[in-house]
């Protein structure tokens, strides 16, 4: 599986890769249903602008998510390699949602989809 595959399988879950989608009482926007804070923390890493409208762009977005896992989905935090399930459950569940239990069912419909 690529990376590419399995942003799919989170924009599916997430929004069936709907880039208008708003999600979570308003506080969740686009295919992947970025937070302010998810963008706001992924653009400080990428020396970015990014706002809360990025999130509607599809390329933009991903650009977004990719910084958020180069800055939390690494060997170094996790003490190994980092596996697909890190990365759903890291973007479900914040920095350190690759081991709360409450990402795990996060992480199957994101396997069910790849």
């Amino acid at each position: 599986m690529t990376l590419s595959e399995l942003i799919l399988a989170i924009m599916l879950v997430e929004s069936n890769g709907n880039v208008d989608a708003v999600g979570d009482n308003n506080t969740a926007h686009g295919c992947l249903q970025l937070t302010e804070a998810y963008i706001q923390d992924a653009a400080i890493h990428a020396e970015e602008d990014w706002t809360v409208l990025d999130a509607y762009d599809k390329e933009t977005s991903i650009r977004i998510f990719t910084a958020y896992m180069h800055k939390y989905a690494t060997e170094e935090r996790l003490g190994r390699n980092v596996a697909a399930e890190d990365v759903a459950r890291i973007h479900n569940g914040g920095p350190n949602g690759w081991f709360k239990t409450s990402t795990l069912s996060y992480w199957k419909k994101v396997k069910a989809k790849l």
